[in-house]
């Protein structure tokens, strides 16, 4: 199992937003996390990537302990999560955007720029050829250029993706990547994520649309109440009679 997250706790002013919450993925494997509004999905995501730290728990990544890890070290650990609004830089373009994502850039720095310029040189080039290939496999040739402030609700969650697999994530943690998609694109999304299971890559999908979990997922999980509520095969997880009842409704 690349990740274990068991027995999480997460407390807001006192509020238990994650009650002994667990999950898991495995490479090559989708895991899709789904729940009412308010059950903690996005919170659980925030915790395992650590921009949240959580009151109790474990949390271990290709079995090593992370759990009391920055941010930035889950990162270079190659755990990468992306947001429900996209974080692009408005000004920069596509190219741009995935540029300033990987971290280490030699140069970064002013002595290395003076001192080391080949290194600078071939460093600049292997990201760049890393960006290109990243902007065809996300076919974003046509906007490559554009300001990132211009591009489409959809193409910014494609460019939120580019940006992480500039990282070169083994687990990927995606936030409600399909919310104000339209379905066209909908479908291109869904087109990469199985490309990148089908590379051995692990992701775990918070998401709304049941369409998009159920073609999506190998797995999901149910959380309610900020607990995990049942875990299976999408096509059990959607008749189990607790899952309608708390999530889907009792008349579905």
């Amino acid at each position: 199992m690349l990740l274990e997250a068991r027995g999480i706790y997460k407390r807001f002013d006192g509020t238990e937003v994650l009650k002994d919450a667990w999950i898991e993925a495995e490479e090559g494997h989708i895991a899709g996390l789904i729940g009412p509004n308010g059950a903690g999905k996005s919170t659980l995501l925030a915790v395992m990537s650590k921009f949240l730290e959580p009151e109790g728990g474990k949390i271990l990544l290709a079995g090593r302990d992370i759990t009391r890890d920055k941010p930035h070290e889950i990162a270079h650990r190659h755990m990468v999560r992306t947001f429900q609004v996209p974080r692009e830089f408005g000004r920069l373009t596509v190219l741009e955007n995935l540029l300033v994502a990987p971290k280490g850039q030699i140069g970064e720095s002013v002595f290395s720029t003076w001192l080391r310029w080949r290194k600078v040189r071939d460093q600049e080039h292997r990201l760049v050829e890393q960006a290109e290939d990243i902007i065809s496999f996300l076919n974003l040739e046509a906007v490559r250029n554009l300001e990132a402030r211009n591009l489409s609700g959809g193409q910014k969650k494609l460019l939120e993706l580019g940006r992480a697999l500039m990282l070169e994530p083994r687990l990927l943690l995606l936030d409600e990547p399909f919310a104000g998609v339209n379905p066209i694109m909908i479908d291109q999304i869904i087109e990469r994520l199985f490309t990148l299971r089908h590379r051995g890559l692990a992701l775990i999908v918070v998401e709304h649309k049941m369409y998009t979990i159920k073609t999506l997922c190998d797995t999901v999980f149910v959380m309610v109440d900020g607990r995990i509520l049942t875990h299976g095969r999408p096509e059990v997880v959607f008749e189990d009679p607790q899952v309608l009842e708390a999530y889907l409704g009792k008349d579905e």
